[in-house]
């Protein structure tokens, strides 16, 4: 057989691997830790959904994750390490997200209350597991409006709403991003760009179109302590919680579903969809976040209404201050925590 036949075999043998090469997470020591990946039947279709703790008796953390489409799972556990200690941590992979994403399931009429009320089904089924009476709720990014809508839906569920890059008015935090980076531009004296961005401004104003993204993370406006892109590489290549079809439906999930979430989101702005919390509430940004502006989530903030909130700003981040603070949130939500408890 030609040397060149044999190449392509191998290849084509380690695609077909890579494809159905079975995924867990790793296990935690300890007798009483937890740490599963598996897909649970919630409100009539699989979610993949990843529990991780050194002790099971410790409170439950739900985190909801952002894109939309952009499951946290193939890369989270490099980041929460310290969180493992002390609270059981559950990610899960929205309807239609990652290992969620089911290519025979229709999807076109997915809305943010189908998200919402799966997130409410999945709080139940962790509760009951754990027999605990309430989860602490934390959502990131688009992920905040998710789990806002379900913390104003069902208060009784949850200890407190926390959220990360928090959404607020949309306009307002486009307007934002485009002044940072056009005036990132200016010093770095990329003219092209400048005009460019200066061309954006009467559609964000108007609602219909959003700042370039991979010109945001350019200027350090998504994160500056990590390589988010490069963890979801790494966490896809060489992670074992997904396997190269669970890539396959990633990014299908993201193409079928970010687009109407997203202008769902416009279009129902969530400073006007939720105006009032009854649990404590606490908005927590990285001082450089133009994905989701600390102006504009401190706007929201403000008029908010709460039983008891706070704005926490973490000095050196963007967009992610859990993962590139990462000891400094696990400090804050550890003394958060005990004065909830208390």
């Amino acid at each position: 057989m030609k040397k060149g036949k044999v190449t392509i075999m191998i290849i084509v043998l380690i695609v077909l691997v890579g494809l159905i090469f079975p995924t867990w997470t790793p296990r935690i020591k300890g007798d009483n830790s937890i740490s599963t990946l598996e897909q649970v039947e919630i409100n009539g279709t699989g979610h993949e959904v990843m529990i991780r703790g050194v002790d099971k008796r410790n409170p439950i953390v739900i985190f909801v994750h952002g894109g939309p489409g952009c499951s946290e799972i193939p890369y989270v556990r490099k980041y929460q390490d310290l969180l493992e200690k002390n609270y059981t941590i559950v990610h899960y992979d929205q309807r239609g997200s990652g290992k969620s994403y089911h290519f025979f399931e229709d999807y076109s009429n997915l809305t943010t209350d189908v998200l919402v009320d799966d997130l409410l089904a999945l709080t139940d089924y962790v509760t009951a597991k754990f027999g605990q009476q309430k989860v602490l709720l934390i959502g990131h990014s688009f992920g905040t409006y998710i789990g806002m809508k379900a913390a104003a839906k069902a208060p009784d569920k949850f200890a407190a709403y926390i959220g990360i890059g928090q959404v607020a008015d949309t306009v307002t935090s486009e307007l934002d991003s485009l002044q940072y980076v056009i005036e990132q531009a200016k010093l770095a004296d990329n003219t092209k760009e400048v005009e460019r961005l200066e061309s954006l401004r009467e559609p964000i104003e108007k609602g219909e179109e959003t700042t370039p993204r991979s010109i945001i993370r350019k200027y350090g406006g998504a994160a500056r302590l990590i390589d988010d892109n490069m963890d979801y590489y790494k966490g896809f290549l060489f992670q074992p919680e997904y396997n190269l079809l669970d890539v396959v439906r990633y990014l299908r999930g993201i193409s079928v579903t970010q687009k109407m979430l997203l202008a769902e989101e416009a279009s129902n702005n969530i400073i006007d969809v939720v105006k009032t919390l009854d649990i404590p509430c606490y908005f927590v940004m990285g001082k450089y976040d133009y994905m989701t502006s600390v102006n504009a989530a401190k706007q929201y903030f403000d008029v908010l209404h709460a039983p008891v909130k706070e704005f926490v700003l973490f000095e050196q981040s963007a967009h992610y201050p859990q993962f590139e603070e990462k000891a400094l949130f696990a400090e804050w939500l550890n003394k958060t925590w005990k004065q909830l408890a208390h």
